[in-house]
């Protein structure tokens, strides 16, 4: 039997919604106990948090490692080391690869591709229809079977309802989470930026923030036709909030998410044309950003996530509205969640709550907080480190990051996954 003590920590509670200091023990890779006394059992290894901030460790759902087909952008063994150098001990990756994972031999490649070269959990995520072309459902029975902890074909939205209808209804039999884009893909075609002064002045190709509600009404009606577990992978535009909150009231098993950057960045960061700010959906307006902060704040969104999408230099360095969208966040998700701590909108259970307690309950994980018999999988911070960012310093492949330059606080000191360290600070 192993034990590990960390003490003298600031125990960040998502469930309990608490900060405290004390320490927390772990006994053979799970929580034994934690609190402001701990009993020290007999040969155990002590660690001294020095007074920082200790957390369950975030599980980022809406991760693109770009194996297989684009390895030159980002692989598991590099997305593994910037993930456990960002806090997040649970990757939840997308399907949209080249080809995309819509097959039980694609996932099971990436199952064992992650067990390879990765130091953190890997949980794969498959498509909702072959080649993600919207024609025809996968074989979502197959693909539980094999691993898929849910299905989504990314940001192409199916269009077809009737494929969707039915996709929706085989996976609430299965009891399989169907995880969408919500978008009117009609008239966000080609769009670069979010319709507003900014974009028409700047010459942009614009789509309004109603494509968001659109698309969100469409799925929400589905869900109440067809019962299944929905979960809305970006909310970003206030316009969509009472839709989402009319469901919920409703009794529909919904929960949505929204990126970090969607919190953290506006439309006005794009009128300089700078290309590693061109995200999917667009960046919104001030007013939808404080809007979107709130409904992370009330519980109306429920997940924080990195959006991590990786793009090379060929892709980036172009013209604003021919530019790829995306940008690599495994290792600025926390600090860049840090700021609305500082900034006083949400604080430190509340941001955990969303980049762990919730995204782990929506997936029946047993990770994502601090009780007694859970994965000692756990984030050591320091909240109010400052640093000026470098995105060449970033261990991603890509470092397509809008926050190069950008002056942070919060560093990671250690990052553990099943009571070992898989990352600790120089």
């Amino acid at each position: 039997m192993t034990s590990l003590l960390l003490t003298n920590a600031r125990l960040i509670d998502p469930e309990r919604d608490s900060d405290t200091l004390g320490s927390l023990l772990i006994v053979d890779g799970k929580i034994a106990a934690h609190g402001a006394e701990v009993e020290v059992p007999e040969g155990a290894e002590v660690i001294d948090c020095g007074g920082h901030c200790l957390a369950p460790g975030i599980v980022d759902i809406g991760v693109k490692v770009c194996e297989p087909g684009e390895r030159h952008k980002e692989s598991y063994k590099t997305a593994g080391l910037a993930a456990a150098a960002g806090g997040v001990t649970t990757m939840v990756t997308r399907p949209d690869t080249l080809p995309a994972i819509d097959t039980p031999e694609a996932l099971e490649f990436v199952e064992r591709r992650a067990n390879e070269a990765t130091p953190v959990n890997v949980l794969p995520m498959a498509a909702l229809t072959k080649g993600r072309e919207g024609r025809e459902m996968t074989e979502i029975g197959f693909l539980l079977d094999a691993g898929a902890v849910a299905f989504t074909d990314c940001d192409h939205v199916v269009t077809d309802t009737k494929v969707l209808s039915r996709a929706m209804t085989y996976a609430r039999a299965l009891g399989a989470l169907v995880i969408s884009h919500p978008q009117e893909p009609g008239l966000s075609a080609g769009a670069a930026a979010t319709s507003s002064k900014v974009a028409t002045l700047r010459g942009l190709p614009a789509v309004s923030p109603m494509a968001e509600r659109m698309g969100l009404d469409r799925d929400i009606a589905l869900v109440e036709m067809t019962g299944v577990k929905y979960h809305a992978d970006q909310i970003t535009a206030a316009r969509a909030l009472p839709a989402l909150e009319r469901a919920k009231k409703n009794g529909l098993d919904v929960t949505a998410g929204t990126s970090i950057h969607h919190l953290t960045l506006n439309d006005l960061d794009v009128a300089d044309y700078r290309t590693f700010f061109k995200i999917k959906p667009p960046l919104r307006s001030e007013d939808d950003r404080l809007a979107i902060i709130g409904a992370v704040k009330s519980g109306l969104i429920d997940i924080i996530s990195s959006m991590h999408t990786p793009q090379d230099e060929e892709s980036k360095r172009l013209p604003f509205e021919e530019a790829a969208s995306g940008a690599v966040a495994l290792e600025t998700l926390l600090p860049a969640a840090m700021q609305l701590y500082h900034n006083g909108f949400l604080t430190l259970p509340d941001l955990f709550r969303a980049m762990a307690l919730n995204p782990a309950n929506r997936l029946g994980l047993p990770s994502g907080r601090l009780d007694a018999g859970a994965p000692a999988d756990l984030v050591l911070f320091d909240p109010d480190a400052p640093f000026v960012l470098d995105r060449f310093a970033l261990r991603s492949k890509s470092k397509n990051t809008p926050f190069d330059g950008a002056r942070m606080q919060g560093k990671v000191l250690a990052t553990y996954v099943a009571g070992a360290a898989v990352y600790r600070r120089d």
